[in-house]
C-alpha cells in the first residue's frame, strides 16, 4: 500500500528526505525574515537621509548605495520564502481542484520551469560573481564597494529558490497540492 510519504518512501530514504526538506524550509524561513529586516533597515536609512538632507541640510554619501544593495539582497533572499508560502503569482483557471493528479502534474511542471530558470541564473550569476571577484571590480560610486557583494546576491538567491522549488515538488507528491483558502470560500 502506498502511503502519504510515497515520494520519499519509494526511494527508501523517508527520514533523510523529510529532514532535508525541513532544513530547506527552515533556511527559506530564515532568509525571508532576514529580507524583511533588510527592507525595514532600508526604510530607516531613507528616513534618516530625508531628515539629514532637508532638516539639517547635510546629505549622506552612503544611503543611496547601501539602500540599493539592500533592495537587491532583500529581493533575492525573499524568493524562496515566497515560494514556500505559495505567495508567487498563480493562475489556476483550468486546474482549480488541488486533489487531482492533473493539478499535481501542472504544479510540478511549473516548479520545474522555476528550477530550470534557477539553474540558469545560478550558472551565469556565479560566473559573473567569480569574474568580478577575481578582477577586483568595484562600484562607480563614492563608496567603491566590491561588486562581488552585489553579484553574489543573484546566484545565492536563485540557489535558495532552486532548493525550495525541489522541496516544493517533493511536497506536492508527498502531501498533495495545498488548498487555496480563497477557493474554499468561492465554492
Amino acid at each position: 500500500m502506498i502511503t502519504q510519504n510515497s515520494a520519499c518512501l519509494l526511494s527508501g530514504k523517508s527520514i533523510w528526505c523529510s529532514a532535508v526538506i525541513k532544513l530547506i524550509d527552515h533556511i527559506s524561513e530564515f532568509t525571508g525574515k532576514l529580507a524583511a529586516w533588510v527592507f525595514f533597515a532600508i526604510g530607516f536609512f531613507i528616513c534618516y537621509e530625508v531628515v539629514s538632507r532637508y532638516v539639517f541640510n547635510s546629505p549622506t554619501v552612503w544611503v543611496d548605495e547601501v539602500s540599493r544593495i539592500g533592495q537587491i539582497w532583500g529581493a533575492y533572499l525573499a524568493g524562496a520564502f515566497a515560494l514556500k508560502h505559495r505567495e508567487m503569482i498563480v493562475i489556476d483557471v483550468a486546474f482549480r481542484r488541488p486533489d487531482t493528479v492533473l493539478r499535481k502534474m501542472v504544479e510540478t511542471f511549473s516548479i520545474l520551469v522555476i528550477l530550470l530558470f534557477c539553474i540558469t541564473a545560478v550558472w551565469y550569476g556565479y560566473g559573473l560573481w567569480l569574474k568580478s571577484t577575481l578582477r577586483g571590480h568595484t562600484t562607480d560610486t563614492y563608496l567603491a564597494l566590491p561588486k562581488w557583494f552585489t553579484h553574489a546576491s543573484v546566484w545565492v538567491g536563485f540557489a535558495l529558490l532552486g532548493l525550495q522549488s525541489i522541496a516544493e515538488a517533493v511536497k506536492i507528491w508527498r502531501d498533495g497540492v495545498p488548498a487555496d483558502d480563497t477557493l474554499q470560500h468561492e465554492i
